[in-house]
């Protein structure tokens, strides 16, 4: 199955911070699934690093004050794209991210706290129809076959 999957789960350095947020299952998970890295917020325009952003009252923003939604929904168009000219089945993302977040974001305000939501890319493609996890709950989700297990199969 071809997994859409945030670019910074899979090591690549787009983070705001210009760093990234491996996952070792994830790795792993490529040795049975075809996984396509998008970084949402990079196909927006935006560097890496950059000023950490969140959602404030629908609009993002960066910390700095300055509005940056026109690069994050130009930037989860242009991923949309990429999800459908590759018929993904799903897509695993990073959680609380204002592009990536599933479940959860943080409030607007800077602070760490979290509410309950979803980043721009991520509501975007739920709102098309992909099955959306975020990498937390991912590992339940969806399921690695070991090497024992492939044998009896």
């Amino acid at each position: 199955m071809k997994i859409l999957v945030s670019a910074c789960l899979l090591g690549i350095n787009c983070k705001y911070d210009g760093g990234n947020n491996l996952s070792e299952w994830l790795i792993r998970l490529a040795e049975q699934h075809e996984l396509i890295p998008v970084c949402p917020e990079t196909l927006g325009g935006l560097k890496a690093p950059r000023s950490p952003c969140e959602i404030v009252n629908g609009v993002v923003m960066n910390r700095d004050g300055e509005c940056v939604d026109s690069a994050f929904r130009t930037g989860a168009e242009a991923a949309l794209r990429i999800a459908m000219e590759q018929s993904v089945g799903c897509a695993i993302l990073q959680s609380r991210s204002p592009s990536c977040g599933v479940n959860e974001i943080y409030d607007g305000t800077f602070t760490g706290k979290r509410i309950k939501g979803q980043g721009v890319f991520a509501f975007l493609l739920a709102q098309n129809g992909f099955p959306v996890f975020d990498v937390a709950d991912a590992m339940e989700k969806i399921r690695l076959i070991t090497p024992d297990e492939s044998d009896s199969q």
